[in-house]
This record gives structure tokens, C-alpha cells and sequence, in this order.
């Protein structure tokens, strides 16, 4: 039994959804898939995969064992680059996640330069609000706001985004502007789904740190959506600088409690702790690093 070819045989399955499929594309028959398959299951002692006439299915211990497969082949790949030629030329498949918004403002133009500059890399760019786990939903490369970046992965600081209460200039007119974070309370709040703090909001004041519990009639999980209430007159929005600067510019928005600032946030590029560092992941983080400073 060839271990590795088993494991990368299992692997392939798994991402191409079928026995006949896998064996496309790797050029084999589907019967050498399937003895690959069962000679893992059997080594293993445990069924990886449930099989029916209609489809297929991983179970709990060949979800488990996938993910430790994808993370060990990988990694092998990357040796493997590392160590020979190849290893200063940024090339293959590189799947990156980033925030929705930030995504859409400030990354989308930036692709095709990057393209430019490595031409043999291919992009598989995915825009998500929630926090992916890079290993088990096989992302090379995230794109985070946070305080601080997850410990179990490696992170490079690529810039900040200082939060900013902000309403538009009508609802001020109708319902006073708050001098202080405490005022809160007698506001109509825009609540945005996706904010680490749930319904928390946190300001820097003389004294320290000031934590307002908010109660928005108004959520949503699109930033963009929360600023266009704002701007419409709805109510107050805690949103990043990224988003609401050209609206601050235009006057359509105002910033709020100057002297009680919110929290300046981290933009990191984040990628799974490994030894080996695939080309085509740092050339990217330098260049956003350079893009974005």
C-alpha cells in the first residue's frame, strides 16, 4: 500500500465529489480509486466516506481526516516548492477570504495588479463577514479586522481602521448630538450583526475605557447597509473609517464624540502557522503590505 497515494487518492475524491470524477483527474480508473479508497479505509480501521447510488458523503472521522490530509499535502507541496527551483517563483492556486466590505473598497482593484506582477498565480478570492477557519475550509490566505489577529495562525499587519459613531445631519437636527458615549441610550442605534461586541460598543475616554450596551431596533450584517440608514436618517452607526470617510467628506454623515474615540482596529493578512511559507502567499502579503501602507 503507497500511504500517500492513498491519502492524496481519498483527498481527490473528496474535492471532485465522485469516484469517476476523481479518477479524471487523475488520470486512473475508477477502480484504482475505489482500491485506493478501501485500502485507507482498511489501514485505518474506520469508513471514511458513505456511499450511495446517488451521492456521497463524508462521515465524522472522514471529515476529521480530510482536513489533517489537505493540511499534510499541502504542506508537502510547499516543501517541495521550497526547497527546489521553483521556490522564488510565485505560482499555482491561491484562495483568499476577506471582509465583504473592505473587500469591495479597497481589494477588489488591486487583483489584477497583483496578477500582473505573477502572472503564473490563479485567484480564488471569496468576500465573507464571518470568520473562516483557513485550514478545514481550505483558504491559503485571510484578510481580518480585528483588536488581535487568532494566535494559531500567522499574521502580518497590513493597516488600521479606526470605528467611528457617525449620523447624518437631519437626524442630528431632530435628535441632538450626544456628547458623551453615556447619551447613547436616548438615541435610535443602528446595530451592526457582525460586530464582535454584539450590541457593546466601547469608547477611550479620560478616565479609560467606557462600554455602552446599545438596543438597536435596527441591525443588519452588511456595513453598507448601516451606513445607507444613517445616511438616511435612522439613527446612529458605529461603522469602520473605510466605509463612511467619503460620506464625513460630503457632509452627508458627521462623526460623533470626538473626544471619546472608538476603537482603532488591526487589518491583517493571516495565514495557517507552517514552516514552509508557499511563494505565491508571500508575494502577496507583500504587496498588499506595500499596496496598503
Amino acid at each position: 500500500m503507497d500511504k500517500l497515494q492513498c491519502i492524496h487518492t481519498f483527498c481527490t475524491v473528496v474535492e471532485e465529489g465522485s469516484f469517476v470524477a476523481a479518477a479524471d483527474k487523475l488520470a486512473t480508473s475508477k477502480a484504482a480509486v475505489s482500491r485506493h479508497v478501501n485500502q485507507l479505509e482498511d489501514h485505518l480501521g474506520a469508513r471514511l466516506l458513505q456511499r450511495t447510488t446517488r451521492r456521497l458523503s463524508l462521515t465524522d472521522e472522514g471529515t476529521l481526516f480530510y482536513s489533517r490530509s489537505r493540511e499534510l499535502l499541502s504542506a508537502l507541496q510547499e516543501a517541495e516548492a521550497e526547497l527546489g527551483q521553483r521556490s522564488t517563483v510565485a505560482r499555482g492556486k491561491l484562495r483568499i477570504n476577506a471582509p465583504v466590505s473592505f473587500g469591495i473598497s479597497h481589494l477588489a482593484h488591486l487583483w489584477g495588479d497583483f496578477m500582473k506582477l505573477h502572472p503564473q498565480v490563479e485567484l480564488d478570492i471569496t468576500l465573507s463577514d464571518r470568520v473562516v477557519d483557513l485550514i478545514d475550509e481550505g483558504f491559503d490566505m485571510a484578510v481580518r479586522i480585528a483588536s488581535l489577529p487568532s494566535s494559531t495562525l500567522i499574521s502580518r499587519r497590513l493597516a488600521s481602521a479606526r470605528i467611528v459613531p457617525c449620523a447624518s445631519p437631519e437626524y442630528l437636527h431632530q435628535h441632538g448630538r450626544p456628547e458623551h458615549p453615556s447619551e447613547l441610550s436616548r438615541h435610535q442605534i443602528i446595530g451592526y450583526s457582525n460586530w464582535s461586541g454584539a450590541d457593546d460598543w466601547y469608547f477611550d475616554g479620560p478616565d479609560g475605557r467606557i462600554t455602552v450596551h446599545t438596543h438597536p431596533p435596527l441591525r443588519s450584517n452588511s456595513g453598507e447597509t448601516c451606513v445607507a440608514l444613517a445616511i438616511a436618517g435612522h439613527g446612529i452607526a458605529l461603522q469602520p473609517d473605510f466605509l463612511v470617510a467619503q460620506h464625513l467628506a460630503t457632509g452627508e454623515l458627521e462623526a460623533l464624540m470626538p473626544d471619546f474615540p472608538s476603537l482603532e482596529l488591526g487589518i491583517y493578512a493571516v495565514y495557517p502557522s507552517r514552516k514552509f511559507i508557499a511563494p505565491r502567499i508571500r508575494a502577496l502579503v507583500d504587496f498588499l503590505v506595500e499596496q496598503l501602507a
